[in-house]
């Protein structure tokens, strides 16, 4: 599972050694313009800023720890003009994802300027001298000018803070499958590509395992997990309490099986249950509760859109599972939903979250209690991962809003109308032609930005629709 902590970037503030003669007290003066921009976006990462680099052997020593702490990334400010053969050595032997802000300390030039605040605000050439030199070595860099305390540049830093923190969790994803769908051709794909390109590595795994884990669950462990659930949720009264208890000891076995093996998340096809011989339900409680704390979650046996997920839980955070189930053309929107599994902590907050007894034919077991919810009205961003051939990935995006509608009398999954910014059509003919698949990850929110900036650094073609 991924945690919800702050990106680790490194603060690489460049200068060089000629203007110490000339301006005595330089080198203090724009390292605490640099304190002064970390304080800044304090909010968004926590920044390392050991000293201002001055020399190439100060980029090379500031960049080597920066890659031994193992951050998430390095952010590049020139603190003053910095001549960029300076950094080439150190970003030929650097591994992490950089970015390149070019700012200065005041943002307007007055008529009393002297010579000292044309040095102290001059980063602009350096910036230049240093992005040719990015180019050149074919480095992927985002770049942002902007006034370095306007919102803006918070809100692009902090982006690409989490897109680089997402890239390191995807370099040490792991998502485990219980069996695969057959004949449902969109989840196909080359697992040693999936890993050599994004990162996750997909391991098979038996189910006997998961139900190993479910006979050690305790009489307390069950007991907390149903008393969450109705801290959370309104319990349906025709829900018995053996089906509730059964649900509980399935979640806690998929959550001793995660944690003790290592995984980030899962997916399960649903006849493996059935298959096994052993089991009464199939997982529907456990992988929306399993979401909503963090794991990476898809059905059917998909990896991929597991991953993505699991992605967007550090991108963003709280992603949730769903596919398109109907078009709506009067309401110009798409009707989401999925079997019965979805993250409730998207659930719209005027309506009570419920947990019900529910009848399931799919799977061919007893009723699986399942947690059914609308999603919160207002902005969110739809995406698929899409694998081509190879190493070739494309991320399907839709940008628009989940619209405020009425409860559904007779859908016991999570669900809600999601209306694209493009209207259903137009969305739906750039999704089918780009070959969007039918699972997807939706979080709150327009977070494009994010899922552009991260297929930027990985190398994957980003498409909106």
């Amino acid at each position: 599972m991924q945690t919800k902590k702050k990106p680790q970037i490194g603060f690489l503030g460049i200068m060089q050694e000629l203007y110490d003669d000339m301006l005595p007290g330089i080198t203090e003066r724009q390292e605490k313009y640099a304190r002064e921009v970390i304080e800044q976006l304090q909010d968004v990462a926590d920044f390392h800023f050991p000293k201002a680099a001055k020399n190439r052997q100060d980029i090379e020593h500031i960049v080597k720890e920066f890659n031994e702490k193992d951050l998430d990334g390095i952010m590049i400010v020139m603190l003053t003009y910095g001549p960029a053969t300076n950094i080439v050595n150190a970003l030929r032997n650097n591994k992490l994802p950089i970015m390149l802000a070019n700012i200065q300390p005041v943002p307007t030039v007055t008529e009393d300027w002297d010579m000292g605040d044309l040095t102290y605000n001059q980063g602009v050439h350096g910036a230049q001298d240093t992005a040719n030199a990015i180019l050149r070595m074919g480095i992927k860099c985002p770049i942002i000018t902007e006034e370095w305390h306007s919102e803006e540049f918070k809100k692009f830093v902090g982006d690409w803070a989490k897109a680089v923190q997402t890239i390191k969790a995807l370099r040490n994803m792991k998502i485990a499958q219980f069996g695969r769908m057959h004949g449902m051709y969109d989840i196909l794909g080359d697992d040693a590509a999936f890993t050599r390109k994004i990162g996750p590595q997909i391991n098979q795994e038996y189910i006997g395992e998961v139900y190993r884990y479910m006979e050690t669950a305790t009489e307390e462990e069950i007991n907390a997990v149903i008393e969450e659930n109705r801290k959370n949720f309104y319990i349906d009264p025709n829900l018995s309490e053996e089906s509730h208890r059964y649900a509980a000891r399935l979640q806690i076995g998929f959550k001793k099986f995660l944690i003790n093996k290592g995984y980030d998340g899962f997916t399960a096809h649903f006849d493996v249950f059935k298959g096994d011989g052993r089991f009464k339900q199939i997982p529907m409680m456990a992988a929306s509760n399993l979401m909503a704390e963090g794991y990476g979650y898809a059905a059917e046996g998909d990896a991929v859109t597991a991953s993505l997920v699991a992605a967007g839980h550090v991108l963003i955070g709280d992603a949730h599972f769903t596919e398109m189930y109907a078009m709506d053309f009067k309401r110009n929107s798409i009707l989401m939903s999925h079997m019965g599994e979805g993250n409730w902590k998207i659930a719209r907050k005027d309506r009570p979250i419920k947990l019900i007894d529910r009848e399931l034919g799919i799977g061919k077991l007893d009723n699986p209690p399942t947690i059914v919810f609308m999603a919160q009205p207002g902005p969110a961003t739809l995406v698929s991962l899409v694998s081509l051939e190879g190493e070739r990935y494309r991320l399907v995006v839709s940008k628009g809003e989940i619209l405020d509608t009425e409860e559904a009398k007779y859908i016991e999954m999570p669900y809600f109308h999601f209306r694209p910014s493009t209207g259903v059509k137009a969305c739906l003919d750039g999704w089918l032609t780009n070959g969007g698949t039918h699972h997807e990850c939706l979080n709150l929110g327009d977070n494009t930005r994010r899922w552009k900036i991260l297929c930027n650094l990985l190398d994957i073609e980003y498409v909106e629709v």
